[in-house]
């Protein structure tokens, strides 16, 4: 059966804003990411553990349970060329707090494109060293029971169709969680000057896919930016590939941004 739930900040960074907002759609869970609570805001895996306990009791009094973690660790503002031992520590703080909420499910991505000055992709993206950490942060999260998910957002691993497959090889057993949003906004880079096509995208990250998050949009070239609507009604594909879900017996969650009017891929949302 496929389960509802909501990237909880898309609502708005207070606890009390993402709850209210997630009772009103009859959703029981949220997907947590960023929280404001007593005046502290961070991620979830990043606040001080005073005010985790207190974010705790407030779900639990308001019967929220926490679907999965949108963590920090490797995405889209993180450089391959950092130490290691950053995302070793993010790791050590979301296992204990994840465990203690009952959430089974973390995003990750697999660091920052490396870029040139004139904005081109790198012809050094340090392969070597995203497979061994992708492996590490995977094995970690599996050993304490817990399923590690790569998202195809503005990270290595969601470069391209070919990228999806190659870090599959490199780390067995890693599965996916899909945006449909995010292939509207990335460039394609088999065909300069358009952007992916999320059904590929999708039959690529399939086979390993575990949760499913939807969004939509347009890119607008005379923008240079995408700009987002309601599923269904962008390029995203959703209604193909929701059916696809459906048809073929998805079972998992299905995560829904409760907006229309913002996104989270502003450059003050990176390490929050």
């Amino acid at each position: 059966m496929i389960k509802l739930t909501g990237i909880a900040d898309e609502a708005g960074a207070a606890l009390n804003v993402q709850i209210k907002a997630h009772q009103q759609l009859g959703w029981d869970s949220i997907e947590a990411r960023v929280v404001e609570f007593n005046g502290v805001k961070g991620n979830l895996h990043e606040i001080p553990e005073d005010v985790f306990e207190k974010v705790c009791e407030e779900l639990e009094a308001n019967k929220m349970a926490v679907s999965g973690f949108g963590s920090l660790i490797g995405n889209w503002a993180k450089k391959i060329t950092d130490d290691f031992s950053i995302t070793e520590a993010e790791i050590s703080r979301a296992i204990p707090r994840m465990q203690k909420l009952g959430a089974k499910l973390i995003r990750v991505m697999s660091y920052a494109v490396c870029k040139n000055e004139d904005g081109s992709d790198a012809a050094e993206q340090y392969e070597a060293e995203r497979f061994h950490r992708m492996r590490e942060i995977n094995k970690r999260f599996n050993d304490a029971g817990l399923t590690m998910v790569h998202e195809n957002c503005m990270n290595w691993g969601g470069m391209s169709v070919d990228h999806v497959q190659r870090i599959n090889e490199e780390v067995p057993g890693m599965k996916w969680v899909f945006d449909t949003g995010n292939p509207v906004f990335i460039p394609d880079r088999k065909n300069p000057g358009h952007r992916q096509d999320a059904w590929d995208m999708y039959q690529a990250i399939k086979p390993n896919m575990v949760h499913v998050h939807v969004k939509d949009g347009r890119w607008i070239p005379e923008k240079n930016d995408a700009e987002y609507t309601y599923p269904g009604e962008g390029d995203g594909q959703t209604q193909r590939i929701i059916a696809d879900l459906v048809q073929t017996g998805y079972n998992g969650y299905i995560s829904i941004e409760p907006h229309v009017a913002v996104v989270f891929h502003g450059a003050g949302a990176a390490d929050e």
